[in-house]
Formats: structure tokens, sequence, C-alpha cells
């Protein structure tokens, strides 16, 4: 049971209202990735910085994972559910799969008994799982990494020369 809504702190489709989610940010969107591993998947830029950093911890599978989850749901055409069910369970989930993400035998076990005939939410309990490890586990290590610190450093020095055009 999930504590209600406003308890679960920021809305993850409240950094979607109003704007394009890949639009360029500015220095303080920078830093506001800090706040939230929702606002860096969202945006183009802080996307490929954290990619960049998975990469380099050997688990960029996680977010290529989450990516074709979210890509899957907005699927229409039943024939279009069963074939990127399919690759996403032999490129993320099946034994010896060459992005194999690490998700508990019981959500494994039953995405394996239901991949014959998936359905929008089939991944939902992997995709949650994979959410929190990168939430709890990858985000706060990106927040301390080279591969941030170099980005915050950029926004700044870009919106520095944008009030400085003499530097």
């Amino acid at each position: 049971s999930q504590p209600p809504r406003a308890a679960q702190g920021k809305d993850h489709n409240a950094i979607f209202k109003g704007r394009c989610c890949f639009h360029r940010s500015d220095a303080g969107e920078t830093m506001a990735w800090s706040e939230s591993v929702d606002t860096v998947l969202a945006n183009k830029e802080g996307l490929a910085a954290f990619r960049t950093f998975l990469k380099s911890e050997f688990s960029e599978e996680n977010v290529e994972f989450w990516l074709a989850c979210e890509d899957f749901k907005k699927t229409k055409s039943s024939t279009k559910i069963a074939s990127k069910a399919q690759k996403i369970y032999s490129d993320f989930i099946r034994a010896d799969a060459p992005k194999e993400i690490n998700i508990d035998f019981h959500t494994k076990n039953n995405i394996s008994e239901n991949i014959s005939e998936p359905t929008l939410s089939c991944f939902d309990a992997a995709q949650r799982s994979i959410y929190s490890l990168m939430a709890k586990d990858s985000f706060p290590r990106f927040l301390r990494s080279e591969v941030y610190k170099e980005l915050v450093k950029k926004h700044q020095d870009r919106n520095q020369k944008r009030w400085l055009p003499f530097l």
C-alpha cells in the first residue's frame, strides 16, 4: 500500500508540465538535477551525462531498460506490443541476456511466465525495481562524480558568458 500522493514527494509528471523535456537547460536546472533522478531522466543533456556515468560503472543497462520500458508503455499496436516485449525480454530479462538487469527471482520468473501474452504493464515491477536501484544507489554517486561536476561547471561557464559577453 502506497502512501498518499502528497506524501510521495514530487509528482513524477510535474517535471513535464508546461515544457518540452528536451529543452536546453541552464545552470540552475543543472543544479536542480540534484533534487531528483526524474529531473535527470527527463532532460536530454542530463540523461546523456547520467548514461555516461552509468557506463563508467558498468551499469548502463539499467537506464537503457528504464527507457525501453517508457517507450514500450506508449505502444498502441498489439503486434508491436508483442514484438517490443520480446525484444525487451531477450535484451534485458532472460538468463544470459546481453544487457541483463539485476532483478529478483520472483519478478524475473513472473515476466518469463507471462511474456508469451505480454501486456503494457508486464515490465512494471522490474522497471520500479531498476528505477529504485538507480535513484537510491547510482544517482547519489552520479551527483558526486566528475561527470556531474563537469556538467555543472560547463553550465555555470555558459551562463557567465551569456551575462558577461566580454569574457
